[in-house]
């Protein structure tokens, strides 16, 4: 896999980082590894009062709330950041309440959501496919972030307002491998999904977007039997994304600088959709 060769334009170490999420309470789910550990440890530094790391397995997730905290300091974000981890399965209603109910009754508000837990499915023809994965990929890709939306989205409106970012893929918008039909399915569902309630939350004060990541350095991508070198050569850019990359679209989407953005899906992908 070639070495990474990004800019120090997006660099998450710089001694006075902007403030771009000063004084808000911020949720990720799928907060324990990748892109969700990398947004939430970028929050921190931006100066959120609150950043709450939901996810199934403790030891990464309190890893991440710590770290926050460390970002945080290290920043100089004022009092700090209140890092807090959750342990918690969103594709369980019941969970993804309790995550939005933690927020509000440690916080009082609920400011932003990055809906990014997710599963890929093994590489497998369509036909080869059962029913339990087709059920596991649409309960982690897209019931997830019904359940989500349901939750937060009247959480927010009693602050009348607030911003929601759900983790897509361009693999909902254009299938760049075969095997992976379930995954860009869902993620094709859930472009739909973020677009419908932006359009039903906008005029009450939500911005909700989504974030189309293409091939990052993740677990998940690594895991999925796809060879990264030949990836990395087939990019305009000539290299995989790293988590930090993505992690600064959907900071952006989530602050004042994208304030109007509303429905959008912006692919972080190293010119995969121009290609």
């Amino acid at each position: 896999m070639p070495d990474s060769q990004t800019s120090e334009a997006f660099s998450t170490t710089t001694a006075h980082p902007p403030q771009r999420m000063a004084g808000r309470v911020c949720l990720v789910t799928g907060g324990g590894s990748g892109i969700g550990r990398a947004t939430a440890i970028l929050m921190a530094r931006e100066g959120a009062a609150g950043v709450i790391v939901a996810g199934r397995r403790r030891e990464p997730g309190e890893a991440t709330a710590q770290a926050c905290r460390e970002a945080a300091s290290e920043a100089g974000s004022g009092s700090g950041c209140d890092a807090h981890y959750v342990q918690a399965d969103v594709t369980r209603e019941a969970d993804a309440a309790a995550i939005v109910e933690f927020a509000l009754a440690r916080f009082g508000r609920l400011d932003v959501a990055f809906n990014n837990a997710g599963y890929q499915e093994p590489r497998a023809l369509l036909e080869s496919q059962t029913r339990e994965t087709f059920d596991a990929v649409l309960d982690a890709n897209l019931r997830s972030v019904f359940y989500g939306l349901r939750h937060q989205i009247p959480a927010m409106l009693e602050r009348s307002g607030g911003r929601i970012i759900v983790n897509a893929s361009v693999s909902g918008i254009r299938n760049p491998n075969p095997g992976l039909a379930l995954y860009s399915a869902s993620k094709a569902a859930v472009i739909s999904l973020v677009r419908s309630a932006a359009m039903e939350c906008a005029p009450r004060g939500i911005r909700i977007n989504a974030i189309a990541p293409g091939r990052v350095v993740t677990s998940m991508m690594l895991g999925s039997g796809i060879d990264p070198n030949a990836i990395a050569a087939s990019l305009p850019v000539r290299r995989l994304g790293e988590p930090e990359e993505v992690a600064q679209a959907v900071v952006w989407l989530a602050s004042d600088d994208a304030s109007y953005v509303v429905g959008h899906v912006l692919a972080a992908d190293g010119g995969f959709l121009s290609s």
